[in-house]
């Protein structure tokens, strides 16, 4: 399925005009492409690296996937145009945060003038339905830095909110 990310009304965005997602879950991988449109050459991407766990990667151009199964807890994945990722598990909204042990099984980028994607898969490790939520961090060469999300609860951005698990995925 496709769906549209949107842009916190807080942090409009200058370069990019829009975010679409493709998600598919297969089994236990959830498979995602994220594609980003408008003026590429104002969109600060950080330099490709090892494809290796980063922390922080939230701070420059990132994508980000949240899942959780059944119950509170849920987990975070965070893909860096660079190609570094981070897996993250708690145990109920922003509390007992931990490094998720597993790793992305790829991260791919493509860039065009008009155009960034992002593919990732993923083994969030949770059986039965998922609700999922679906975000973006999109720095500007200017500074500026927009937030995306399927759904933004009130007041600043925030992607761990229960609002933002938008997707149920089975």
């Amino acid at each position: 399925m496709q769906v549209d990310l949107k842009p916190h009304p807080d942090t409009p965005a200058n370069a990019v005009t829009a975010i679409e997602v493709e998600v598919v879950r297969e089994g236990g991988v959830l498979r995602l492409k994220y594609r980003a449109l408008g003026r590429m050459d104002e969109l600060l991407v950080p330099a490709a690296a090892e494809f290796e766990r980063g922390d922080e990667l939230w701070k420059e151009t990132c994508f980000e996937a949240f899942v959780r199964g059944p119950g509170e807890a849920y987990c975070e994945f965070n893909f860096a145009p660079s190609s570094r990722w981070a897996a993250y598990a708690f145990e109920g909204y922003r509390a007992g945060m931990r490094d998720f042990e597993v790793a992305p099984l790829y991260v791919e980028t493509d860039a065009a003038p008009d155009s960034f994607e992002l593919i990732a898969a993923v083994t969030p490790g949770e059986v039965g339905p998922w609700r999922v939520g679906l975000s973006a961090v999109i720095e500007e060469t200017d500074g500026r830095k927009s937030y995306w999300a399927l759904a933004h609860a009130p007041g600043k951005p925030d992607f761990h909110h229960g609002d933002a698990f938008q997707l149920e995925l089975t």
